[in-house]
């Protein structure tokens, strides 16, 4: 947001936290344009038309990004990547094939593979699965700092640790009221801080969870087609991996529904347990030594899709909320669809964010 934003405004960030902590840092960077609900799924909630746009959208967020990696000459470990999407116990194989014709149907870049093609290519045990192109990883503190490096280039001002508590809005502009008792005014106003909200900004119905992840040592020796794939399945919960640049196997999920249970150390060594014996389960070949463990929280909406609009009763300020397991794709719809609101237009896409 501050990158697209600073380049026709004048543009302060206030952040709680420092710079890339809070959810930045924890980010396993699974830049996807597969949304958590699939497109059959998701256009039973809320039409095709409107399903197959949003998906559309979520592919060409990904292209968006690379661009601006690539002209902007951010060093962030950027690297193009397939997406292998296995069968699991929330969507097995008769679904998966029906989501890949529809995804064909759309213009997207997806296949069906069945059990044999799925045990001969990649050594997996599953009904089916589905094989997409166009997704990307990245190291997302790199990512983070190098946009808001290119912001500060341009004149946008960072200061942390800034806690907004409160907003208000006047036909002029927005005032901002922070727990130090200073008072920041501006003329128009963007939240876009996960799910902590100052007073008076609303949200629309969702639930936060807790969720987990490691990451190897470096050196993994897998398989040769996990350097260039990210996998995850169509369970709940979903289990998830991609391999890092220097060689790391980063593995996800055992997504709890918890907003606190990410808190607990016990419970991170039991979820960190659970998800080695799954990843076992699925590439019983594959050892590995856990360097790191983590978790943290992120917010589910009922479509999977984010939440981009103007915070209801309040002028010139708007909400960005990435529910969902692509938070750093929908980041890049959000700062188009805010720049266009911010000049006086309307994306043609924003009617699919303001649920």
């Amino acid at each position: 947001m501050a990158h697209e934003l600073s380049r026709d405004h004048t543009l302060a960030v206030l952040d709680r936290r420092a710079p890339l902590m809070g959810s930045t840092i924890a980010s396993t960077a699974l830049l996807q344009w597969e949304i958590d609900l699939p497109l059959e799924a998701l256009g039973r909630r809320i039409g095709r038309p409107k399903a197959q746009r949003a998906y559309l959208r979520s592919r060409r967020a990904v292209d968006d990004l690379k661009q601006i990696i690539a002209q902007e000459g951010i060093r962030c470990g950027y690297r193009d990547r397939d997406a292998l999407y296995l069968a699991g116990d929330a969507y097995g194989r008769r679904a998966l094939e029906s989501e890949a014709a529809v995804r064909v149907d759309a213009g997207l870049e997806s296949c069906f593979l069945p059990a044999d093609q799925v045990r001969d290519r990649f050594g997996i045990d599953r009904t089916g699965a589905i094989l997409s192109g166009g997704s990307a990883s990245a190291d997302p503190a790199q990512l983070t700092a190098g946009l808001l490096r290119r912001a500060q280039a341009r004149g946008a001002r960072l200061f942390s640790p800034v806690d907004v508590i409160e907003a208000v809005s006047d036909p002029d502009g927005v005032t901002l009221l922070t727990s130090t008792g200073f008072a920041v005014r501006a003329s128009a106003v963007v939240f876009c801080c996960g799910y902590e909200r100052p007073k008076g900004v609303t949200a629309p119905d969702s639930r936060v969870v807790s969720t987990w992840a490691l990451a190897s040592t470096p050196g993994f020796a897998g398989p040769a087609w996990l350097r260039d794939t990210l996998v995850w399945e169509g369970s709940d919960p979903y289990l998830y991996m991609r391999t890092s640049n220097d060689g790391r196997l980063i593995v996800g999920g055992e997504d709890e529904d918890s907003p606190t249970a990410h808190a607990s150390r016990a419970l991170l060594e039991r979820k960190t347990a659970r998800i080695l014996a799954k990843l076992k389960g699925l590439l019983p070949e594959v050892a590995l030594e856990v360097a790191y463990a983590w978790a943290g929280a992120f917010g589910e909406s009922a479509s999977g899709l984010p939440h981009i609009a103007p915070v209801p009763g309040m002028a010139h300020a708007w909400s960005v909320m990435g529910f969902g397991g692509n938070g750093i794709t929908s980041s890049v719809i959000a700062s188009q669809v805010v720049a266009a609101w911010v000049r006086g237009e309307t994306d043609p896409d924003a009617d699919l964010y303001l649920a």
